[in-house]
């Protein structure tokens, strides 16, 4: 029973990390669509 639930745990940890990584993408990437937008709009007020 201790392996299974150690297999668990890991597969567990990992699909976090998996999760966690494609968020940081996703956040990195809306954030420079953002930034670019912003910058946009402040070229076009000069």
């Amino acid at each position: 029973m201790s392996v299974s639930k150690n297999k668990l745990l890991t597969l567990s940890a990992l699909a976090l990390a998996c999760i966690s990584l494609s968020a940081c993408n996703t956040i990195e990437g809306a954030g420079r669509d953002i930034e670019h937008a912003g910058e946009t709009v402040q070229d076009a007020a000069e």
